[in-house]
């Protein structure tokens, strides 16, 4: 079963970002990348649990060709992305992140149909 997939705003943010950016260095190139982007979402998506964990609940997914991280939980029935990361940038900028994602996930309730 595919999951549902939810990006969460900031996540959504990142992800304009690096599509402007590719776009602005070559038209078409921004979609390339969002392409790259699809395809790794929707393999997540159908197989969450052959990504690695690398927190709690967090996985990693590498996007081929660009150097960006993808990472998502799951949560309720569907794949949430809550961060995207180029690969080169400092690590504890998305640990911070995955950390804090962590925390709130925490503090949220478990909803229990």
């Amino acid at each position: 079963m595919t999951l549902p997939i939810s990006i969460r705003p900031e996540a959504e943010a990142e992800i304009e970002r690096a599509h402007t950016w590719y776009e602005d260095r070559r038209p078409g190139l921004g979609q390339e990348f969002l392409l790259a982007l699809d395809a790794v979402l929707l393999r997540a998506a159908e197989t969450p649990d052959t990504f690695p964990l690398i927190a709690r609940r967090t996985h990693r997914a590498v996007l081929r060709r660009f150097p960006y991280l993808v990472f998502f939980v799951v949560e309720q029935e569907r794949l949430v992305v809550t961060a995207l990361f180029h690969g080169h940038r400092d690590p504890e900028q998305w640990a911070d992140r995955v950390r804090e994602h962590s925390r709130s996930l925490a503090r949220s309730p478990v909803l229990v149909p």
